[in-house]
């Protein structure tokens, strides 16, 4: 099965990690992972700061083949996959052959509104996944805004400043 995801992931935390692992646990064994990663400038409409296009990657890249591919002798995941560069919402979904899109609470209306357009195009509709957000200890999602912000870690830990004396 070919599977399409795509973010900014930046920085890379828990949902991310939860987002693309049910992306190569789909696709399973003999399948395909699609990886849209959002180039700078598309990048560049979020509110707080973003690494560069090539650290975002590397950081992908080192998360997949440490973490995914290395449980490949479990044969639960694909094995081919690839990152290729997001300049808008939809990316090469609108027009490229793939079975299923993975998306979380956050981005399930941008999958809804890719299956309209390609239905448009006369294009199948892909099967849509959606994944539950991890929750940080808070019982609120983990998000690289909040992140960003110092409110919380990576792995959605809290971030206690220190009380002023």
């Amino acid at each position: 099965m070919k599977v399409m995801v795509g973010g900014t992931f930046d920085p890379l935390h828990d949902g991310h990690k939860r987002l693309l692992t049910r992306s190569f646990e789909l696709a399973g064994p003999g399948g395909k992972v699609v990886i849209g990663l959002t180039t700078d400038p598309f990048a560049s409409r979020k509110t707080h700061p973003i690494h560069p296009f090539a650290e975002r990657r590397a950081d992908l890249e080192k998360f997949i083949t440490g973490h995914i591919i290395a449980q490949i002798p479990e044969r639960k995941y694909a094995t081919l996959w690839e990152i290729e560069p997001l300049s808008d919402r939809f990316g090469s979904a609108l027009d490229a052959d793939f079975d299923a899109i993975v998306v979380s609470e956050e981005t399930l209306p941008v999958a809804v509104e890719i299956n309209k357009m390609r239905r448009e195009k006369n294009l199948r509709k892909v099967d849509i996944h959606q994944i539950t957000c991890v929750l940080a200890e808070d019982g609120r999602w983990i998000s690289s805004t909040r992140i960003w912000r110092g409110e919380i870690d990576v792995h959605g830990h809290l971030i206690h400043s220190p009380q002023p004396e």
